[in-house]
C-alpha cells in the first residue's frame, strides 16, 4: 500500500472489518490459506470494461477460482430476478462456505452482490470494492443489502456485514460527472446529520470538491466513512440512532419508485428528499432559516436537484403519499422522518400532520 492508504475500523465485535482508502491497495482478507477457494465477481456493464479484467486478474494472483458475472448497469439490475441469475452462477462455479462474492460497482452492485452473499447457502464471505463516490461513503459500509421490488425500495434485503471494503480513490477519475454528483448528495447528508465542521468545510472547498481535488477527496472519504462507522457500531440493524442515515430518504426513495428506478439516481432523489425534508424541519423542528437557506444553497451549488424540474414526477400528491407508505421507516402506513434541528443535529422517528406533509410538498414540488 502507498503512504496514504489509510485504515478504518467498523467495530462490531466479531463482525468487525476494515475499510481501506487509498490506491493500489492490498487484498487483507484472503491469505494464503484460501488458494484455491472460488470466488464469485460481481460487477456491471459500465465499471467492467474498466476495472473488471485488472480485478479479475488481482483475484486469480491470490490463488482463488474467479467467476466474473456482469450485470446491466442502472437500479433495475436491484431485482429479485438478478439475484436468481447471480445464484444460479454460484451454483455453476462450484461455490461453497468458504468461497467469497466480490462485489466490484457502485451502490447497485454492492447492494446486489451482497444480498447474494448474506442469502447464498446462508451467507459466504463479502467482499466491497466500491468505485462510486456515493458507494464509498454509504452503501458499502456498514451491512444493508437488498433489491427492489414493485411495492418499493429495498424492501427484500438483510443486514449482512463485509469481511473487507476496499475503496481505491483512483477509480474516482472515471465516474462521470452526474454519478459523481449524485453521490455528494450522501457526502453532504453526513454534515447536515453529525458534523456541522464537515458542512462549512464543504460550503468552503466547492470548487476543490467539483474538480475532484485528491488532497480534498481522500480525507472526504474517510471522515464520511468515520461517521458510518461510528453510527454503525452504535446500532447495527437500525433500531434506533443508525436511521438518521435516512435523512432525505424517506421522500427520495418514494420519487424513485414512482418515477421508476433510474429515472432520477438515488442521490439525485435524496437531494430532493433533503430539500422536502428541510423545509419540513423549519415547521416540526423549528430549523432556522439560516441553516435552512445554506443547505439548499449547498445542494445546488455542486449541481444536485432541489426539485424535479419541467420533468416532473408523474402522478399527483396521493401517489407520492403511497410511496411513503410503504418506507421500511413507516409504521401503520404513517411515514417517518429523520428531520433538523440544526446543522449538525437530527432527530429520527418524526411524524407530520398530514395537512403540513401535503402543504410542504405542494410548496416545494408543484
Amino acid at each position: 500500500m502507498t503512504d496514504n492508504d489509510e485504515t478504518l475500523q467498523v467495530e462490531l465485535d466479531e463482525r468487525s472489518y476494515p475499510i481501506r482508502i487509498g490506491t493500489d491497495l492490498a487484498v487483507g482478507c484472503i491469505s494464503e490459506a484460501d488458494r484455491g477457494q472460488r470466488a464469485l465477481l460481481v460487477t456491471d456493464a459500465n465499471v467492467e470494461p474498466l476495472y473488471g479484467k485488472s480485478w479479475e486478474a488481482k483475484l486469480d494472483a491470490l490463488g482463488l477460482e474467479v467467476r466474473k458475472e456482469t450485470v446491466p448497469a442502472g437500479e433495475s439490475s436491484k431485482s429479485v430476478d438478478m439475484a436468481a441469475k447471480l445464484y444460479d452462477a454460484a451454483a455453476a462455479a462450484g461455490l461453497d462456505r468458504n468461497a467469497i462474492v466480490v462485489a466490484l460497482g457502485g451502490g447497485v452492485v454492492g447492494d446486489l452482490a451482497g444480498f447474494v452473499a448474506a442469502t447464498y447457502l446462508r451467507g459466504v464471505r463479502l467482499l466491497q470494492v466500491p468505485t462510486s463516490l456515493l458507494a464509498m461513503v454509504d452503501s458499502s459500509v456498514g451491512g444493508k443489502t437488498g433489491v427492489n421490488i414493485g411495492a418499493g425500495k429495498n424492501l427484500v434485503g438483510s443486514f449482512y456485514q463485509p469481511v473487507e471494503v476496499i475503496a481505491d480513490l483512483d477509480t474516482l477519475a472515471s465516474l462521470p460527472e452526474r454519478e459523481y454528483v449524485a453521490g455528494l448528495a450522501e457526502v453532504i447528508k453526513y454534515g447536515i446529520i453529525w458534523d456541522a465542521e464537515l458542512f462549512s468545510k464543504l460550503e468552503a472547498n466547492m470548487d476543490a470538491l467539483l474538480a475532484r481535488d485528491r488532497d480534498l477527496l481522500g480525507p472526504l472519504v474517510r471522515r464520511c466513512c468515520e461517521i458510518k462507522a461510528e453510527v454503525v457500531a452504535i446500532d447495527e440493524r437500525e433500531s434506533g440512532v443508525r436511521a438518521i442515515l435516512n435523512y432525505g430518504h424517506t421522500l427520495g426513495h418514494a420519487i424513485e419508485q414512482v418515477c421508476g428506478y433510474g429515472g432520477w439516481l438515488h442521490g439525485e432523489a435524496v437531494s430532493m428528499g433533503m430539500h422536502y425534508a428541510t423545509a419540513l424541519s423549519t415547521k416540526v423542528k423549528d430549523l432556522s432559516g439560516e441553516d435552512a437557506g445554506r443547505i439548499d444553497a449547498l445542494l445546488s451549488g455542486c449541481g444536485l436537484p432541489l426539485v424535479p424540474g419541467e420533468s416532473g414526477i408523474p402522478g399527483d400528491w396521493s401517489a407520492i403519499r403511497a410511496a411513503m407508505a410503504t418506507d421500511k421507516k413507516s409504521q401503520r402506513s404513517v411515514p417517518r422522518f429523520v428531520l433538523a434541528e440544526q446543522i449538525g443535529s437530527v432527530v429520527f422517528g418524526c411524524e407530520g400532520a398530514e395537512d403540513e406533509l401535503e402543504t410542504t410538498y405542494r410548496e416545494r414540488f408543484t
